[in-house]
């Protein structure tokens, strides 16, 4: 648990007691703030009393004793209309932070590499982590992905914390700072929470616009492209330009898989990111281009690095392999809770049987048109199945399955009948899981559960 000490003796507000609201009040508490938490649902704020954790009703007169309100990232403070609790900080001219702000206050001496993007950053992170750990780097991984930012060790300067950070968090981070940057890259994605694509271009940018050495940024996509050149005259940041696909004079990059280093005079191959079987695609070689320039940021050696990169274990829910049966694989991509990031899914692999449905968000489906030759068959789920059936009629062959369950057993059974080479049965969704799952996590060990209990003639499922 990370101690705050610029916070001993001061009144702040905790709103939002989900998994980083709970570790934040624990580490006021123990920094020796006085707390006033308070969340929306009952059942959060019995399970804060029951730890311990001070609960008082945000809306009634204390305001003028508060000096900071530390907001849970997934609470609207601007679009599409702010929460009361945030509205009544601002007209009060209190200070509106997260978690990941109370860290880089605290924690002043240790590296900080921050990661964003639309799409890929768990990846990222969890890769850069794992370089650092096997080159025996004192390192500490969190944010938006796995343990939240205060309930992380303390670091010296000699360890670095790695970071993923959400466009939500990105807003409550007025000061931190980050000695590497990476954005991967920017697609539309929660337009409502940022007042449209500006708003959350601006938010994505700021993890540059808080760097103070290295920024590390994706090209693939327009916006990428654009802002990377903007920083090119900033005098304070060095810039590194990434890509998964193409050459770059300059940058990092990958052509056909295959990582090159063109940062120094010569243009260096690396590695043949193909090898590494838990980063199959170009969207992953761009992540691997990113790990690579950040870590050779922090000082690691060229061999570190590629042995990081090569013994990588991969992330559940991310194309992670669950079996292989009779010859065909099934890949539980259900973090793709985006078209644009179930498009990197379907680039990945040359026969697909395809799953896809849930809540869908906004946008249409035109991220995945280049890729519609690849998939042998489609099974729909969920709420996005009849508007899914609609874009896509005629187009590629529909099954429309309805529940998950369901449609393991129909692709189970086409590719039975079907006997294909090469195949995959992907469950890579383009759509968020909130219409028949809690989140996109359940949905994934239910698709697992669902492969392993299929029958098995030829090889095992593993």
């Amino acid at each position: 648990m990370i101690r705050i000490p610029s916070t001993s003796g001061k009144t702040i507000a905790v709103m939002g007691l989900g998994k980083s609201g709970l570790s934040t009040a624990r580490a006021l508490l123990a920094s020796g703030a006085r707390v006033h938490a308070w969340d929306d649902s009952s059942e959060r704020r019995a399970e804060a009393e029951a730890a311990g954790i001070p609960v008082t009703s945000l809306t009634n007169g204390l305001w003028n004793d508060i000096d900071s309100l530390v907001l849970s990232p997934g609470i609207p403070h601007t679009f599409p209309e702010p929460h009361p609790v945030a509205a009544r900080a601002r007209a009060q001219g209190t200070e509106i932070v997260g978690d990941i702000e109370l860290l880089a206050r605290a924690e002043t001496d240790a590296r900080y590499i921050g990661i964003t993007g639309t799409n890929g950053k768990s990846t990222t992170t969890a890769l850069i982590g794992h370089i650092l750990e096997t080159a025996k780097q004192p390192v500490q991984v969190g944010g938006n992905l796995g343990t939240p930012a205060l309930d992380l060790a303390a670091l010296d300067r000699t360890g670095t914390y790695v970071l993923e950070l959400s466009s939500y968090q990105l807003e409550l981070m007025p000061s931190a700072e980050f000695d590497i940057a990476i954005l991967l890259n920017i697609t539309p994605d929660h337009l409502d929470r940022h007042g449209g694509m500006d708003g959350y271009k601006a938010a994505k940018r700021r993890i540059l616009d808080h760097c103070r050495g290295t920024a590390i940024v994706g090209i693939d996509d327009p916006d990428g492209a654009s802002i990377c050149d903007s920083l090119r005259g900033n005098p304070a940041v060095k810039v590194i330009a990434i890509s998964g696909s193409q050459r770059i004079e300059g940058g990092v990059y990958a052509v056909d898989g295959v990582l090159y280093d063109h940062t120094g005079g010569d243009r260096i191959k690396i590695m043949d990111v193909n090898e590494v079987q838990t980063l199959p695609g170009s969207h992953n070689a761009q992540n691997a281009a990113a790990a690579y320039a950040a870590t050779k940021a922090a000082g690691l050696s060229r061999a570190d690095i590629v042995a990081g990169i090569r013994s990588y274990p991969g992330l559940p829910h991310r194309q992670e392999l669950v079996a292989s049966i009779d010859g065909v694989r099934y890949v539980n991509d259900s973090k793709a809770t985006n078209p644009e990031a179930a498009a990197k899914a379907l680039g990945s692999y040359p026969v697909i049987y395809w799953i896809a449905g849930g809540k869908p968000k906004e946008g249409g489906l035109e991220a995945i048109e280049p890729f519609l030759p690849r998939i042998r068959r489609a099974f729909l789920i969920g709420e996005a199945a009849e508007a899914f059936n609609a874009a896509l009629s005629g187009k590629i062959d529909i099954r429309m399955s309805g529940t998950l369950a369901q449609a393991v057993q129909d692709a189970y059974a086409s590719t039975r009948a079907e006997r294909p080479a090469d195949a995959v049965v992907l469950l890579s969704p383009a759509c968020a899981s909130f219409d028949q799952f809690a989140n996109f996590e359940e949905r994934g060990r239910e698709f697992a559960r669902l492969v392993r209990q299929l029958p098995v003639a030829g090889e095992t499922a593993s």
